[in-house]
């Protein structure tokens, strides 16, 4: 089977939500380049520098539809960086397993880990969530993801319903179910989402416990704890829907967020969410909150 290569050239300041997007819309790797030759001295310890014009690549399933990707980076950019789109075909070759021969078991907080195949994790207490990278997109490798996956493992979610709302690869539905919640419910507009959910939680021994549903068949329902690890121009967007979703007293988790569009998204959640001090991992921010 052949794969899709996506290279888009953008202004350094919208790399990281190209990077974001490429993993959302399921690719398997990404990569950050400079795009004009541009000298670049070592940075500082801690610094994550870009260069001004950034070439974001993607590695994509050859049966990704290019279409699509133009669309969302309309969507969420704007048409000009579409047009700075360029495609191509590979050979097939096994990316997934050279891929997976670089990728050990990630730990996020103190006992959850995401492990691909034919690797082990020795503690003992650990909580396994068995999941390969580039098989799903969101896959505990970006930021958004880890803020995340580093709450589920702190929270208490024993016998809790839990909403993971734009759940991509199920991850976080998963995670929390496999931390103690009842009941789990993911949501996603896009089909491929829901299948690979789907394919996670049975392989996670968890789908008795997981209900798959479209955006558009979706009738909003109250949980105890609704997750949202989608981008902060949607989380502003749908604020009033993601508040009503979270009953009197949950929690509301909010990712995919910059940390200069913090304060945005803060505003419109409150005064309905008393939001707590934000938590931030390379530049990403995670926010979460009761309903009041």
């Amino acid at each position: 089977m052949p794969w899709l290569q996506a290279h888009l050239e953008v202004e350094k300041s919208q790399a990281p939500l190209v990077e974001l997007l490429f993993e959302q819309l399921g690719a398997l790797s990404i990569t950050l380049e400079d795009a004009r030759d541009e000298p670049m001295l070592e940075p500082p310890p801690g610094a994550m520098p870009l260069w001004r014009e950034t070439r974001v690549t993607g590695l994509f399933d050859g049966t990704t539809d290019a279409d699509h990707l133009r669309t969302r980076i309309d969507e969420v950019l704007n048409r000009e960086n579409s047009r700075n789109l360029t495609l191509e075909i590979l050979e097939d070759q096994a990316w997934e397993r050279t891929w997976l021969e670089h990728f050990q078991p990630l730990r996020f907080g103190d006992n959850l880990w995401i492990c691909p195949t034919g690797r082990q994790v020795e503690q003992p207490d650990a909580t396994i969530i068995h999941l390969d990278p580039g098989l799903a997109f969101g896959t505990g490798t970006h930021p958004t993801t880890a803020l995340c996956l580093e709450w589920i493992d702190a929270a208490d979610l024993e016998g809790k319903t839990v909403m993971d709302f734009g759940c991509g690869s199920g991850i976080l539905a998963i995670a929390a179910l496999k931390r103690g919640a009842r009941q789990a419910i993911a949501i996603d507009h896009d089909p491929q989402a829901l299948i690979a959910t789907r394919s996670n939680a049975e392989r996670n021994q968890v789908s008795e416990r997981l209900t798959t549903l479209a955006a558009d068949e979706f009738q909003p329902r109250e949980a105890d704890v609704v997750l949202a690890n989608i981008l902060a121009n949607v989380l502003v967007d749908l604020s009033p829907l993601i508040c009503s979703l979270v009953r009197t007293g949950g929690e509301l988790v909010l990712s995919g967020i910059l940390q200069h569009q913090a304060q945005d998204v803060a505003r419109a959640y409150e005064p309905a969410i008393h939001l707590q001090p934000p938590a931030a991992l390379d530049g990403w921010v995670r926010l979460q909150g009761v309903h009041a």
